[in-house]
């Protein structure tokens, strides 16, 4: 029962941690930045993310210019935003459910329906970190495509701070998630072979009865033994030579 509850305990620091990861991947500035392979002089750095473009110039003054329209905008970034947000949401309601479903917790009823909520928180945050995790694949796939695309004149970006971030949080919730799972599997295995043991011990042969139950009659009760005719005369036949 004990390790089964750190076990949860430590699911639960596991994928919360995650989804905090990845939580924070959505605002970060940095998902991709200008590349300085073959430049000698930096001027200005490039860098971008799902909302906006930046420029910052050699005296560390940025000017971004949010993304006009959601439609006009790449396909691969409204793709990222779509898994970045369900991800985020997968991730919530998975930590909703695990609080609920943790045996440490006096909330949620009996343990089947709590082993049931804390596979179900388990499934969503593998949901949310496989998510993230496409999310983020997708839009490196489109960086290093163009940046080793001899075709590709323009200027080319390198993977950012917040793609390393949002790996690490995807890592952390599959693999929560994963734990949660295996230990509510687990625990249903232990706790349905403990059902399926019966003991087959001899019978006690204390006392026998040949009664029907609640007929039995007591020791005090009992008629007296009763003797032949021919053992009662052996008997008094010994006596007389007394």
């Amino acid at each position: 029962m004990m390790s089964e509850m750190v076990t949860e305990i430590l699911a639960f620091i596991l994928t919360t941690s995650g989804w905090v990861l990845i939580s924070s991947t959505i605002p970060t500035d940095y998902w991709k930045v200008s590349s300085l392979d073959g430049t000698v002089i930096t001027t200005a750095t490039y860098w971008s993310n799902l909302w906006k473009a930046c420029v910052t110039d050699s005296t560390g003054v940025s000017n971004c210019k949010d993304f006009p329209s959601m439609l006009a905008l790449d396909g691969y970034i409204q793709a990222c935003r779509g898994l970045m947000i369900a991800a985020v949401c997968l991730g919530f309601f998975g930590a909703v459910f695990a609080l609920v479903g943790m045996k440490c917790t006096k909330i949620g009823g009996s343990d089947q329906s709590k082993a049931r909520m804390a596979c179900f928180a388990g499934v969503n945050f593998i949901f949310s970190g496989l998510c993230s995790l496409s999310a983020c694949s997708l839009y490196a796939h489109r960086i290093t495509s163009e940046f080793f695309d001899p075709m590709f004149v323009a200027q080319k970006y390198e993977l950012g701070v917040a793609l390393f971030i949002g790996w690490a949080g995807s890592i952390l919730c599959v693999l929560g998630g994963g734990i949660f799972c295996f230990s509510v599997v687990d625990s249903s295995t232990r706790s349905s072979s403990h059902t399926g043991y019966s003991y087959g011990g001899p019978a006690s042969t204390s006392h026998v009865s040949s009664h029907p139950r609640g007929n039995a009659q007591p020791m005090s009760q009992r008629p007296p033994p009763k003797y032949s005719s021919s053992s009662r005369a052996q008997h008094f036949d010994k006596n007389a030579y007394v």
